[in-house]
């Protein structure tokens, strides 16, 4: 494996738009095409994600707006891998945030501490199992450093039950790179590593 990490640009957008297109996002939902535009964070009212065509217009606007952020994995120039990672204060106008995160504490958007936050991970099914999320992971807590972030935090299910759990990664690979579990309800895990 040559496994290149690479922020997303707008001009990656037909790329990413294309990896979306012919990698099943899951191995419960394969026919299911979200292109992570739920977890832009753009202001979700009004708008039509009823549709794999529709969720891929709004992704290409998206990435060349900068709405959408994360990080590609290329191997020997093919993408193979993504992760969504964004502000935590920029997702609250976020769909699926308002749907599912209910049970995240927000007390650090108001107090001045910057917290990236890690969605989504999609990796093609062949190469599954073989770290890549692992290094699109340690990219983002770099860069999360790099520009003045105190914390990398993340979302995993508590149990591999729900028909898509894999997209959020897995508990053990957040401990492995020096994550804690930071509160935990009923609903969901929040896992959070200091930078700073």
């Amino acid at each position: 494996m040559n496994i290149e990490i690479c922020r997303l640009k707008p001009e990656l957008a037909e790329d990413y738009a294309e990896f979306f297109d012919i990698t099943p996002h899951d191995d419960n939902v394969n026919e299911h095409k979200c292109y992570c535009v739920c977890w832009g964070g753009d202001e979700a009212e009004g708008k039509d994600f009823s549709t794999a065509e529709k969720r891929r217009l709004y992704a290409l606007q998206y990435v060349r707006e900068n709405v959408i952020q994360g990080y590609l994995a290329y191997n020997d120039g093919k993408i193979v891998g993504w992760c969504n990672s964004n502000t935590k204060a920029n997702c609250l106008n976020c769909i699926s945030w308002r749907r599912y995160m209910d049970y995240v504490p927000l007390d650090d958007i108001h107090s001045g501490i910057k917290v990236k936050s890690v969605f989504c991970f999609m990796i093609a099914p062949e190469m599954r199992k073989k770290g890549i999320a692992g290094l699109l992971l340690d990219q983002v807590c770099e860069d999360a450093l790099h520009d003045g972030f105190d914390f990398v935090e993340a979302y995993p299910y508590k149990k591999s039950d729900y028909k898509s759990s894999h997209f959020c990664g897995y508990i053990d690979m957040y401990k492995r790179r020096g994550f804690n579990i930071y509160y935990e309800t009923d609903k969901g895990i929040v896992m959070r590593k200091r930078l700073k």
